[in-house]
């Protein structure tokens, strides 16, 4: 069911999330800048191009998340942050409700060069949720933080020094996490993605245009190579279409 709600979110971040597409800052445009006529149809396109991937992509979501996890709730909810301050991103979270939520920033919109990368994108967040990346991540984080404060207690470490090690324990674990998590994210975003009718690999396409993770220290994404390639083997994987 079509559950699209153009609304702002103020309050999101309080939410733990699973992962995200990484925020990326646009680079101006070469040559002569464009007509104001040409920058309002390039935004209708875009929003005619985000409606269509709404309306194929989230009943699929739905569909693979009832056939792997139905015990947890699918009725995925789409939100558009309208904030400029937002960026270019898009997430998965719950809202207060309780039910899946996938965030795009109209930023993220806007710079999408076609419907293959929406459907992609869409897809990955749909199936932070479907994998229970959200609950994964805080049980990790939680077992990291026992662990390091743990460590630092048979080292003789006092209280505000146990607290530091929690910390860090924590921080190191969740983002260990969150590069399996995306791999495994991307995976499933690509059958879903490929259901709906898209070609996943003209969506990963969107990596190739991000700052690449493999040059982070700790960082809670993969290298855009290794995400493109997970795209090629599931698509194999999954033969003719």
């Amino acid at each position: 069911m079509l559950r699209f709600r153009p609304v702002v979110l103020a309050c999101v971040a309080a939410l733990a999330l699973a992962g995200c597409v990484p925020t990326v800052t646009p680079k101006p445009p070469s040559g002569t800048p464009p007509t104001e006529a040409e920058l309002a149809a390039r935004a209708r396109q875009a929003v005619l191009n985000f409606d269509e991937v709404v309306t194929r992509v989230e009943p699929v979501a739905e569909q693979v998340c009832r056939e792997e996890t139905p015990d947890q709730p699918c009725d995925f909810v789409i939100y558009v942050d309208r904030s400029p301050e937002s960026g270019v991103n898009a997430f998965h979270t719950l809202d207060p409700q309780g039910q899946p939520a996938i965030i795009f920033t109209l930023g993220l919109i806007a710079v999408a060069r076609n419907t293959d990368e929406l459907a992609f994108i869409m897809g990955h967040e749909a199936a932070h949720h479907i994998a229970r990346h959200i609950p994964t991540r805080q049980r990790r984080a939680a077992e990291g933080a026992e662990t390091f404060a743990r460590i630092a207690q048979s080292r003789g470490a006092g209280p505000d020094e146990v607290g530091e090690a929690a910390q860090i324990g924590a921080f190191v674990a969740s983002r260990e996490f969150g590069q399996q998590a995306e791999l495994e994210a991307d995976a499933i975003g690509t059958i879903i993605a490929a259901r709906a009718g898209y070609d996943p690999l003209a969506g990963a396409a969107f990596f190739t245009r991000i700052p690449d993770p493999a040059r982070e220290f700790l960082s809670s994404h993969p290298p855009n190579a290794a995400r493109i390639r997970i795209v090629r083997q599931t698509l194999a994987a999954l033969g003719p279409s």
